[in-house]
């Protein structure tokens, strides 16, 4: 199914005027946030990921899923494009786990530009993903409505930490060399398939509030307040759909109790 912008503002509750300017792209940065959960239930049902921009419309517009980076970003792009944004795609290399050696690019985020003014966008990097476009300018604290960032320099590279407490924490490193439709291709089989990836191994969830709290698989409690477990298939099953948004009845992106049951004891 082609993109239809009108289809993905009413998916995101974006109404008035989208013009190419900042004002209007850090609404839809919000609003898509807020309204189009970071989750990786398919990978953990086994299906194949499809990042082109026909599966990604279909599966977060039309069916109320969510998705991960090579998605939502996908899908922001061509919201952005269409009216009037230039856009180019990046690739970013994850440090957030603190892996022992660097990293391979497995993360999809965006290059904005306005009025010869950069920033970076991107609505897909789970519990710590943007609420706000950040302009690409180094050693300056940028508040946002869910957490403060801070771009610095690193061997060339760009690289991302969001303030947790009184220290920085590294989310990922990025250059502004162009990736292409084959690098994420080949990156995006790589994180949905490759037996280590983290994305085959837990359920994760995310959606941001306009309270400026962001909701997680992790805050699911009880009504005792007792944390929940995976064993409460039926329950979460439940709460992603009352809490998060998330459809699970379309024909071909939902998925059934007894499937979900089966990822929560993965």
């Amino acid at each position: 199914m082609a993109f239809d912008p009108q289809a993905y503002f009413a998916r995101i509750g974006f109404d008035g005027a989208a013009t190419s300017d900042l004002e209007t792209l850090q609404r839809i940065h919000l609003l898509h946030t807020s309204t189009i959960p970071f989750e990786n239930v398919d990978v953990l049902l086994g299906r194949q990921i499809n990042i082109g921009l026909d599966d990604v419309f279909e599966k977060l517009v039309v069916a109320g899923r969510g998705g991960y980076c090579y998605e939502q970003n996908a899908l922001l792009r061509a919201a952005l494009e269409n009216i009037g944004f230039e856009v180019e795609d990046l690739g970013a290399r994850v440090l957030i786990a603190n892996p022992p050696e660097m990293p391979a690019r497995t993360h999809r985020l965006l290059l904005v530009s306005i009025h010869q003014q950069r920033f970076i966008a991107d609505v897909g990097f789970g519990g710590k993903t943007l609420t706000a476009p950040l302009r690409l300018a180094v050693d300056i604290s940028q508040p946002t409505a869910h957490g403060v960032y801070r771009l610095t320099q690193v061997e060339g590279d760009y690289l991302l930490s969001i303030q947790q407490q009184n220290e920085w924490l590294p989310l990922y490193r990025f250059d502004l060399n162009p990736q292409y439709p084959a690098d994420f291709e080949v990156a995006n089989y790589y994180v949905s398939n490759w037996p280590t990836s983290h994305f085959r191994h837990h359920l994760m969830m995310c959606l941001k509030g306009d309270n400026g709290v962001s909701l997680t698989q992790n805050d699911w409690q009880f009504s005792d307040g007792q944390p929940r477990t995976q064993d409460n298939a039926a329950e979460l099953y439940q709460l992603i759909q009352q809490r998060f948004g998330l459809r699970v009845d379309d024909k071909q992106h939902g998925f059934s109790l007894d499937e979900f049951a089966a990822i929560c004891r993965f």
